[in-house]
């Protein structure tokens, strides 16, 4: 199996990247540097996804996985925090990069017999988890996730699966040293659902250990 991961560099994108050279599939990973052994692609740049595309060209994508994401938002203060830069660049990453990606392997994928989309996004996107704060990274992964339903139906028709996923809160530069589970936890967690998902479960939510959440 051939899977294309965004953001492979680090955290969860790398946890699963090794998982699944370790099971024996071929992986293309990305990152911003293109260190290590990656392809480099900023997501927000549309040349660097076009140039990915050219590389991989007439080659089959049998899972990609839309990994690459920031949260540039935290810790922001509502009266003075949040400056349009700071959405232009998160939504640049999270939401127009996943497209933009997507659109650009779509020949891959349909030289696919299985073809999958994994989109990450969080249970922070959900409208039933709504404490208050990171207004920016909330409405990115709000969008993933429609963006993600959305494809799902626009895609049924080449017989591509879109899945949805929280990763879970993980010890990663993002989630913090208190958070509940390791990188490795939640790739292995992940891989399980990307493995399930087919087109009976096409535009599904679920978290990183197997339940639906809500939106």
């Amino acid at each position: 199996m051939h899977v294309v991961i965004t953001g492979a560099s680090r955290g969860v994108g790398r946890a699963i990247a090794e998982s699944c050279r370790s099971r024996g599939d071929s992986v293309t990973g990305t990152s911003r540097d293109g260190h290590g052994g990656l392809i480099k692609v900023d997501v927000t740049r549309p040349g660097d996804i076009r140039a990915m595309g050219t590389a991989l060209d007439a080659m089959p994508v049998d899972l990609l996985v839309c990994n690459a994401g920031v949260y540039v938002d935290k810790g922001q203060n509502l009266a003075d925090g949040y400056p349009p830069e700071m959405w232009a660049e998160t939504f640049a990453v999270n939401v127009t990069g996943v497209f933009l990606t997507v659109q650009e392997l779509l020949p891959n994928l349909q030289l696919s017999k299985s073809p999958r989309i994994a989109i990450i996004s969080s249970q922070m996107a959900s409208q039933t988890r709504a404490p208050g704060g990171s207004y920016i990274y909330r409405a990115s992964k709000a969008a993933a996730l429609n963006l993600g339903r959305n494809l799902a139906a626009d895609l049924a028709h080449l017989g591509i699966a879109v899945g949805i996923y929280h990763p879970g809160w993980v010890q990663t530069d993002m989630g913090g040293t208190a958070a509940d589970i390791t990188a490795d936890e939640a790739a292995d967690g992940l891989l399980r659902r990307f493995d399930e998902l087919d087109m009976a479960t096409t535009g599904c939510f679920r978290t990183w250990d197997g339940r639906d959440h809500p939106y």
